[in-house]
């Protein structure tokens, strides 16, 4: 078993929840979206976030708008819709739940071991 494949499928069972978080206090473009998940070591390429996106707006959760830019075409903003407002504030609840699960199993385990 490669720890590689193990580490992405960790990463990307958490992307939609990131992507959400990161749109929930403004709208985002696929660029800035990319790059707020590149400083946070989350490395994603184009060709995974823009399915994902599709897939969210089409759940429902996000929308986008088209705005001209400055320095190229026009940029597609993407945004939470109420329905993704309210699914991010369950799945922020659900991961402070599993977040302290794994801590506790985690770290049971350590003590177990000493």
């Amino acid at each position: 078993m490669k720890i590689e494949n193990t580490k992405a499928q960790m990463r990307k069972g958490v992307l939609e929840y990131c992507i959400l978080s990161i749109l929930k206090d403004e709208d985002a473009y696929v660029a800035e979206i990319l790059e707020t998940l590149k400083d946070a070591k989350l490395l994603v390429v184009e060709g995974t976030i823009y399915p994902l996106l599709t897939r969210l707006k089409n759940a429902g959760l996000l929308n986008y708008r088209w705005e001209e830019s400055t320095s190229g075409p026009p940029r597609k903003y993407y945004g939470l819709t109420e329905t993704g407002k309210l699914f991010l504030n369950e799945l922020s609840s659900t991961w402070d739940d599993l977040q302290k699960a794994v801590q506790l199993v985690t770290n049971q385990k350590a003590k177990n071991n000493e």
